[in-house]
């Protein structure tokens, strides 16, 4: 019998990835009154921990990075011969068994029921503890043998309590010598009937002599699992845990049978679920692909024709909001009722998902079969439905494709009579239509993704990733922008810009806008819950949500919802969402606005909003749009945008967020023009929700150094393609305590300049790709204060004397060089730098005391 003290003292490992499912069965444990709870959410340690500590029972997630569940099973096997003491945790079904099969003793579900839970552990745990205590045991089992009474007097005391049934078998004679009273009760014996009925009768017999005849040693104890025989003549499913030991003059067999009813029958009802649909009872999407799949290689020898009927129930959405869920339920039921009357027993009926059925027939040659079953389906669609009293009438839309006229693999197969089945929807419902191989190519892949779409969001197969903004300033993370994934089932993730003009089109914006509007608070909910903090979320808004969707009352109800600070919670619009409808658009974002909600106006500069209508919206913030960032070191075109979109929001007193911001160069520069915040790969990819939450805990003690360099030490650069001139040049100034910038590019020139408060630029004429005066005219541009000097040995006098009548350079000076003169007209370089911002700087006061 397990003591509660012994109980109470078993040696428990916790481990999981998610530090709140750690929390939450540690805290179940605990307070149930277990003392050796230890965890670790690394599963790389689990092994080398059990063979320190050897656990009685470990708690293992699945679904952990760097290491699964399954490979944690195959590397405690090394251990461990035979039972493993693993008690699965998994949201899964379909991996419950698989667990089970990798060596798991049982599972338990997430979300965990806590009763569930802490009864599965106390069994596993009295299973652990008596065998052990049975292997303890068996090393006493000589010395009390002499006296047989009192050997099975004291097993007996020991094993009656616990549930499972405990047998004493003779090697030799498979004699039942003794069995607890949990065996009795599993069998429907009485102790002694279960003696007189033998080995044999109940089914150990033939596993006794197995184990008798492996050539293990006698000591090692063996897992198996089988059936016993009931005195009623029921069979029981059982796990037997063998033990073998010595005693004088023979050899005792130990079984410890646990009745794994429950576990049967669990493995029994997920399979039946991982192949049936559960609201209707006909084969799912996985068993009637695989059923197709089958029929396909079976008429491929026969040749046969398989044809597929794809069946979508016209308007049934509209049935489902009005009347409710559960009576579209029950239309859904009766509707699969109908669809087995058409066919016939050899053909197959599935639920694909939602309202969409399919069918596969076994034909002849003539197309008119599937023609006659397409109008059986629509004639059993006449008659109404009564769902509790309420009469609806619908029709169906139903394509045909056939193998192997159209395609001759099944998914293929199921795409035609899909994009079919839209054709006949598109004609006006209530109809059928085959697929033709005249179908174009584009068109089909646009109603596969369409149809994809469609689903996504019932199917909850969207999610959110999350880019950090960084404040310029301090170098923390001052926001999020929410951006769009979709995990579709078969192709792995998909990018917004390949769906989201899809769901434009079609208007599926609207309800995807209104549900990543909803999951984002969620998300901010949970980042504060999880000691994350506040965050700032901004979601981008889609036109047709102003046109067609309530977007105010949306972003209303998510902030009650999920109790979200509306000052968290940022809307980015575009240009073209601005203009739409100008009036009415003002007024939800007063509304919005009056709440605390920040607004926002994405990609600006490539709309056709006008300064006039501008100061009319109610704008928190300008986003500078990526096309005028990714050269705004180099180009001085898309640097003059950038500062002048700076300056007018500043002037209307919005802040500035720059996207699309890839290197250290751009950073600086945007950092040296007052640009308030930046998104980019510089900083950080797209995360999602887990490690964008530790990226902004990570950020909040250290962030990223936003420092900018001294300006005020003479800075000098060099430009020039010649590694050696380069050199010469660094040791000349060094010696009068500049800071001293090579470049062997205009490029790399350019980042530099970006970088550095540059004072003085000398540059080589001649260089691939671009020459000293082109560089040096575009510095202008960009950085107007600098001092530019030409040092070249082959340059035109006429482009040079043109750059400086332009003023692009300051002065040129020929290679090769004297020292003492050039270091001297450097020094005189840097002196008009400083006496140029002087005069600035007065003039500057000047007008300011005017």
């Amino acid at each position: 019998m397990i003591s509660k003290e012994e109980l109470q003292n078993a040696r428990i490992l916790v481990v999981d990835d998610q530090e709140v499912n750690v929390q939450l069965l540690e805290y179940l444990l605990v307070n149930t009154g277990y003392r050796n709870v230890s965890n670790t959410r690394d599963p790389r340690t689990v092994a080398p921990l059990h063979a320190e500590h050897r656990y009685d029972l470990i708690l293992l997630d699945l679904h952990m990075p760097g290491m699964s569940g399954f490979e944690v099973m195959e590397e405690l096997k090394k251990i461990e011969d035979g039972y493993l003491p693993v008690l699965v945790v998994t949201a899964d079904p379909d991996r419950k068994i698989a667990a089970l099969d990798a060596g798991a003793r049982d599972f338990i579900s997430k979300p965990f029921d806590p009763l569930e839970v802490l009864t599965r552990i106390r069994n596993m745990l009295e299973v652990r503890l008596l065998n052990g205590k049975l292997v303890d045991y068996s090393g006493n089992l000589e010395a009390l043998v002499r006296d047989r009474t009192a050997q099975l007097q004291r097993f007996r005391s020991a094993v009656d309590a616990t549930g499972d049934a405990i047998f004493l078998l003779d090697e030799v004679s498979l004699e039942v010598l003794d069995a607890n009273e949990g065996a009795c009760r599993m069998l429907g014996y009485t102790r002694a009937g279960l003696q007189a009925a033998g080995a044999q009768t109940i089914g150990l017999a033939e596993l006794a002599l197995a184990r008798r005849d492996t050539p293990a040693a006698p000591s090692e104890p063996e897992l198996v699992e089988s059936h016993l025989q009931r005195a009623d003549q029921n069979t029981v499913p059982v796990e037997i845990n063998w033990q073998t030991v010595d005693s004088d003059g023979g050899r005792i067999l130990i079984a410890v049978a646990r009745d794994i009813t429950e576990r049967v029958i669990a493995a029994q009802r997920l399979r039946h679920l991982a192949s049936y649909d559960s609201l209707t009872g006909l084969p799912n999407r996985t068993l009637f692909f695989r059923t197709l799949y089958e029929a396909i290689e079976l008429a491929r020898d026969k040749e046969w024709r398989i044809v597929v009927l794809f069946i979508t129930l016209d308007r049934f959405k509209g049935v489902n909001e009005s009347l409710g869920a559960a009576r579209g339920d029950e239309l859904l039921r009766q509707f699969s009722g109908r669809l087995m009357d058409c066919v016939r027993i050899r053909d197959t009926v599935g639920r694909l998902g939602g309202d969409e059925f399919a069918l596969i027939l076994t034909m002849s040659r003539n197309q008119q079969d599937a023609v006659q079953v397409a109008n059986a389906v629509r004639e059993q669609l006449r008659a109404p439905f009564d769902l509790d009293g309420h009469q609806v009438v619908l029709t169906a839309s139903i394509g045909i494709a056939m193998y192997p006229d159209d395609a001759t693999d099944p998914e293929t197969l199921v795409k035609f009579a899909d994009a079919a089945m839209a054709r006949a929807r598109e004609a006006g419902r209530d109809g059928y239509r085959f697929f033709t191989a005249g179908m174009n190519v584009q068109v089909l892949a646009r109603l596969d993704l369409e149809m994809a779409l469609r689903r996504a969001l019932d199917n909850e197969e969207f999610l959110l990733y999350f880019q950090p903004k960084v404040n310029t300033r301090t170098g923390r993370i001052a926001g999020v922008e929410s951006l769009l994934r979709w995990h579709r089932p078969g192709y792995g993730m998909v990018f917004p810009a390949e769906f989201v003009p899809v769901m434009e089109d079609t208007g599926l914006i609207v309800r995807v806008g209104d549900w990543i509007i909803d999951a984002a608070c969620r998300q901010m909910a949970q980042w504060k819950a999880n000691g994350v903090g506040d965050v700032r979320v901004a979601v981008n808004v889609s036109s047709r949500q102003f046109v067609e969707g309530d977007l105010e009352g949306v972003v209303r109800a998510a902030l009650a919802r999920h109790q979200i600070n509306p000052h968290c919670l940022e809307l980015e619009l575009t240009e073209s969402a601005l203009m739409a409808n100008a009036d009415r658009t003002v007024a939800i974002l007063n509304n919005l606005k009056e709440l605390g909600v920040i607004v926002g106006i994405d990609d600006f500069g490539t709309g056709y909003s006008s300064l006039a209508y501008l100061k009319r919206f109610p704008v928190d913030k300008l986003k500078i749009d990526i096309a005028f960032v990714r050269d705004v070191t180099v180009n001085p075109d898309d640097a003059a945008i950038a500062r002048a979109i700076i300056g007018m929001a500043h002037s209307l007193h919005m802040k500035v967020v720059a996207e699309g911001v890839e290197t250290r160069a751009q950073w600086a520069y945007l950092q040296r023009h007052h640009c308030d915040e930046i998104q980019g790969f510089h900083f950080s990819r797209p995360l999602p929700a887990q490690a964008l939450g530790e990226l902004v805990i990570q950020n909040r003690g250290a962030p990223l150094d936003a420092s900018l360099p001294d300006a005020s030490q003479p800075t000098l650069l060099i430009v020039d393609d010649n590694v050696n001139v380069l050199a010469s040049l660094h040791r000349l100034f060094r010696r009068d305590n500049y800071k001293v910038l090579t470049a062997v590019s205009p490029a790399e020139g350019f980042e530099l300049l970006a970088l550095n408060p540059v004072h003085v630029i000398v540059c080589d004429q001649r260089m691939p790709l671009m020459s000293g005066t082109e560089f040096l005219s575009k510095v202008k541009e960009m950085y107007p204060e600098t001092v530019r000097i030409i040092l070249s040995g082959y340059t035109a006098v006429d482009s040079v004397l043109d750059s400086i009548n332009r003023g692009s350079i300051y002065r040129f000076y020929t290679k090769p060089w004297d020292d003492d003169a050039l270091r001297e007209n450097i020094r005189q370089a840097f002196q008009h730098y400083w006496k140029t911002s002087a005069e600035k700087a007065d003039g500057v006061d000047e007008v300011l005391a005017g």
